[in-house]
């Protein structure tokens, strides 16, 4: 039998073959991102006590209404928008279940859909999965910055949209209000419409301010915001997110939604709506990845990498040109089974794999295994 692959240039990821070279060479990993430490101990217990309770069957299909209730008190708090629990957010079991579902209600076969790359590597493989064509907007080291008038130049009758993400991965970058304001005018008077990305919210530092596509009402009418609580609160694998966007975008969102996956984990959604009571559990993220991404620098400080601006996230970039010519994935691999440090080759993020001898590293680590990278790191 004969099956043509949709996805003909799609292996295995490479987090995957990262993550595994690492297990097999006993390696710090700091190639995938997740956070090696446990999620509060209270909202542990708050599934534990829903579940008890008998919260296990299937959620409603936008999510528990409480849950939904608790993103718009947080988003008016955060943002200054009134969105409505019922027509305008709906759960999802992650961030990339929500972009995938972002892409197929809207991308038809033909359709163009701007990325600016390097960018999460789901984006690309959802476009072409409904038939769509990813159209290319290449960002440099070491500040990757946007230039929209050349974005601007991209746009053609078959763009239907326009894919960002803020803060960045894996750059570390951010989007600030200006950005906004040249996106907004850049699709004033068209029918392109907006994926944001913005699963990093609270993971912005130095005193810079979150450019949330939901600040700015205008732009907000042709957008699609994802959020990810495994983000937020340090539990990547409960895979629970949420995608905010106005009712007549939300009703197409929701139709694939609901095919899709349905509804995502009942007992999760019941005590992120409790555990949300208390606004502190997020507003003081800033400060706690802040010093862990400056504790890192400082041990990262006596090796030879260079390291690049991280204004969020929590992914530190580091450049090695000036240390070897290999190629950043083969420089990835002789780190790990070499000097015992799994990361990501910057070059797997651009579609053509453009190599500008950068790596990623994840800081989401306890203190002690980031000090042991850096120590480690110091030999090469």
């Amino acid at each position: 039998m004969h099956i043509e692959s949709k996805l003909p240039n799609v292996g295995t990821t490479i987090f995957t073959v990262m993550s595994g070279l690492a297990n097999q060479v006993g390696a710090i990993n700091l190639s995938q991102g997740f956070p090696n430490y446990n999620p509060s101990a209270r909202l542990q217990q708050l599934v534990t006590e829903h579940m008890a309770n008998g919260d296990n069957q299937y959620s409603p299909m936008p999510g528990l209404l409480s849950l939904r209730e608790r993103i718009a008190e947080k988003v008016a708090h955060m943002y200054g928008a009134m969105v409505s629990p019922d027509t305008e957010i709906t759960i999802t079991a992650g961030g990339t279940q929500a972009i995938f579902c972002v892409i197929a209600a809207f991308v038809r076969p033909g359709d163009e859909v701007i990325l600016l790359e390097p960018c999460y590597d789901s984006y690309r493989p959802s476009v072409e999965t409904v038939g769509g064509v990813a159209v290319v907007h290449s960002l440099s080291a070491p500040d990757y910055q946007v230039d929209w008038s050349e974005v601007k130049r991209l746009i053609t009758p078959r763009t239907r949209m326009l894919c960002i993400n803020t803060p960045q991965n894996p750059t570390g970058t951010i989007l600030r209000a200006s950005d906004m304001a040249a996106i907004n005018d850049m699709l004033r008077g068209t029918d392109v419409l907006l994926m944001s990305d913005e699963v990093y919210e609270h993971l912005i530092y130095d005193g810079e301010t979150h450019a949330s596509v939901l600040r700015y009402p205008e732009l907000y009418a042709r957008s699609l915001a994802i959020y990810s609580f495994g983000k937020t609160y340090h539990n990547t694998g409960w895979k629970t997110g949420y995608c905010i966007a106005p009712p007549e975008l939300t009703r197409e969102f929701r139709k694939v939604h609901q095919f899709n996956v349905f509804s995502a984990n009942h007992p999760m959604q019941a005590a992120f709506a409790d555990f949300m009571a208390e606004p502190g559990e997020y507003l003081g993220l800033p400060e706690f990845y802040q010093q862990k991404r400056d504790f890192f620098l400082q041990a990262m400080a006596n090796t030879r990498f260079k390291p690049l601006h991280c204004a969020g996230t929590y992914f530190q970039l580091f450049s090695y040109g000036h240390l070897s010519d290999e190629p950043d994935l083969d420089f990835c691999k002789r780190l790990t089974t070499e000097f015992g440090v799994a990361a990501i080759p910057v070059s797997s993020f651009y579609s053509d794999g453009k190599d500008e001898k950068v790596i990623r590293l994840c800081f989401a680590k306890t203190e002690d295994l980031l000090e042991k990278a850096g120590k480690l790191l110091e030999r090469l």
